[in-house]
């Protein structure tokens, strides 16, 4: 079991939220996308299988948090993928957690490497709001302090622009919307699971984010910016609106993920959190598992 109470709120806050995404969706995705959640080892697992993002959404993580990462289990998160019809998922897990005997388990399920992830997490106590106030730009964590304030209004997103959110969200992920995965976030901010924030340009929509709240972990996600707006301070702005959103709920740590950069301080999500008060706590890789890499005989 980890010994690093961070990374257990790390890793269940991320996990939880994967779990919310795919029971919340409507009754139309799940037919539409073939959508399964379930439960193994203490961890979460999803299963879309008809992706409109390519896998991102096949995944198992919160692993090793309750039991021991061992080969069965992971025999176990297999057998669900390829029942489900999962044409990849990826396997996330703490460092921390790992077996000693995980490249043998690796080379019997044909685990490949398939990119890493940066998991960061701060108590609530700890956060800056000088260096998260709106109007802070987007710059790199070795420029510290506040500038000049944004011109653009940034706040919670109220139901009327439930959908609009939930589009843009997909826009700037996938490079497109999608019906589906629309459908899937407006369930999850009209049911209250999700808590949907916004930045505006006079009446456009130009910046998005979500704040998930788990029991006393808030966490942050889906923070992205129109290309036309960044540098403007906006995903600061939203940082900051989320973890006083997240202290008002009762919220004790703020929890979030984004990619390894490639090269330091290129990465600008990573760099506006850590300005926030955030603090990386490891590198997890995604483990990619595909049917015909790996058996569990």
């Amino acid at each position: 079991m980890p010994t690093d109470h961070r990374t257990r709120i790390a890793e269940r806050g991320e996990a939880e939220l994967i779990f919310q995404f795919g029971t919340l969706a409507p009754e139309s995705a799940h037919e539409a996308l073939g959508i399964t959640t379930g439960r193994i080892g203490g961890g979460v697992v999803l299963s879309v299988r008809d992706d409109p993002m390519g896998g991102f959404w096949n995944r198992a993580l919160g692993l090793g948090l309750t039991e021991p990462v061992t080969a069965r289990l992971i025999g176990e998160i297999v057998d669900f993928h390829r029942a489900n019809g999962s044409p990849s998922a990826t396997i996330q897990i703490a460092p921390e957690v790992l077996p000693s005997d995980w490249d043998e388990i690796t080379a019997r399920y044909g685990l490949t490497v398939g990119g890493t992830w940066v998991k960061l997490a701060g108590s609530i106590d700890d956060l800056r709001p000088d260096d998260t106030r709106p109007g802070t730009p987007d710059l790199p964590a070795d420029r510290p302090g506040p500038g000049p304030r944004t011109d653009l209004r940034v706040g919670p997103v109220t139901p009327e622009h439930v959908d609009e959110w939930s589009a843009l969200v997909w826009q700037i992920f996938a490079g497109r919307s999608d019906e589906h995965l629309t459908s899937i976030m407006a369930s999850g901010a009209r049911r209250g699971a999700f808590q949907g924030f916004a930045a505006w340009d006079g009446d456009t929509m130009v910046g998005v984010a979500n704040l998930y709240v788990c029991g006393d972990i808030g966490h942050l996600n889906s923070g992205a910016t129109l290309e036309s707006h960044r540098r403007h301070g906006v995903q600061s702005a939203l940082i900051a609106a989320r973890a006083r959103a997240a202290a008002e709920a009762g919220c004790r740590w703020l929890v979030a993920e984004t990619g390894r950069p490639e090269r330091p301080g290129s990465n600008p999500s990573l760099n506006n959190m850590v300005r926030a008060g955030l603090t990386p706590l490891y590198e997890r890789n995604n483990w990619i598992w595909r049917p015909e890499a790996g058996t569990n005989a």
